[in-house]
């Protein structure tokens, strides 16, 4: 049995809590947040043993293997760091972190500690980017020429003022870092690595100090252009977060709210995987999707000792990596090459 504690009980959360239940080798002993109701009231209703108001006092008291830290962006690194230094495998919520250098103190925190890291990127897992990952690994695109993700998404200006955190540089991100972060990782996933970026962003219609929309041109090193589009003032809800990859044999655009649909799948030579089309796409509740639950699995088997990460510290970093390349150029006006260091 692998034992979790999770802290921040917010609106992420339940997705952790649901995962876990449906695993039969995993639990979660005890819960955080620094609004005891919420805390309070995720324990009664996931019937976790244990509830804390204190995250040190969490560590110190509770007998667990994992750490799952669901809080806002800008306090990843620093509680993975304790609960590396307490020996416990550590699962993070994305971004990892909303710097590089911050991190990178987590990754080394957990090699210094020999524990695992983890981080959450369930979209990779989506059953409509799979069946996309499978497609390019066999070469059906030919050369791959462009690459398209479209978040347009609806963030209203109540949103953010639910919590403070929200739409700070501090503790949150902008539109690239919160909402599109899964998307840039999974452009980058899907295409390889990135050579460099020019961006611009703006805050144009919500009161914080991130950008609440912009585009990204990227270079990749295969020669591949990609552009990433994103916005959180789409009227009057969430419309498309979408992946377009176009080649020499191919063109592929998936879509819906969550990259939930093939909207167009084709391709010069047929193959098995063409049928499977109409089983992979599926309506997700919400812009999470689906990918949790098999997200954990993978986690709760590596603790096991049967088999490797999906996602680890290092392959959770490059969208940290890319997203401040994003945020750089549209400060400077430069572009950007990458790595950054």
């Amino acid at each position: 049995m692998v034992k979790f504690a999770l802290v921040g009980c917010g609106r992420i959360s339940s997705k952790h809590f649901e995962s876990i239940k449906q695993i039969e080798q995993a639990q979660i002993v005890a819960c955080c947040d620094v609004v005891e109701e919420r805390a309070q009231k995720a324990a009664r209703e996931y019937q976790i043993p244990a509830h804390f108001t204190n995250y040190d006092e969490m560590l110190e008291k509770t007998e667990c293997d994992a750490v799952i830290i669901c809080t806002p962006s800008g306090l990843h690194p620093k509680m993975g760091v304790k609960a590396a230094q307490h020996k416990l495998h550590v699962v993070t919520e994305k971004p990892m972190g909303t710097t590089l250098a911050e991190s990178d103190k987590l990754i080394k925190a957990c090699d210094e500690n020999d524990v695992q890291l983890f981080v959450v990127k369930q979209n990779r897992l989506n059953t409509t980017i799979q069946l996309l990952k499978k497609a390019i690994e066999k070469g059906r695109f030919g050369q791959i020429y462009v690459v398209q993700s479209n978040v347009f998404w609806q963030r209203p200006q109540s949103y953010y003022d639910l919590a403070k955190w929200r739409g700070t540089w501090e503790f949150d991100g902008g539109a690239f870092m919160n909402q599109a972060s899964h998307y840039v990782d999974a452009v980058q996933w899907l295409i390889g690595p990135v050579q460099s970026v020019m961006a611009e962003t703006g805050t144009m219609a919500r009161r914080i100090e991130t950008e609440d929309t912009g585009s990204a041109i990227l270079k990749f090193r295969n020669g591949v252009i990609g552009t990433i589009n994103v916005t959180m003032l789409t009227y009057p809800k969430n419309f498309e977060g979408s992946i377009t990859v176009l080649g020499e044999k191919g063109s592929v655009k998936i879509g819906g709210i969550a990259i939930n649909k093939i909207e167009k799948w084709e391709f010069e030579e047929y193959d098995d995987d063409d049928s499977l089309i109409e089983r992979s796409n599926y309506q997700p509740p919400n812009v999470y999707g689906l990918g949790h639950l098999p997200y954990y699995k993978n986690v709760v088997d590596v603790l096991l000792g049967k088999c490797v990460p999906n996602t680890d510290g290092r392959s959770g970093r490059k969208s940290v990596e890319v997203i401040e390349a994003i945020y750089k150029s549209a400060k400077t006006g430069k572009k950007i090459a990458l790595p950054l260091r």
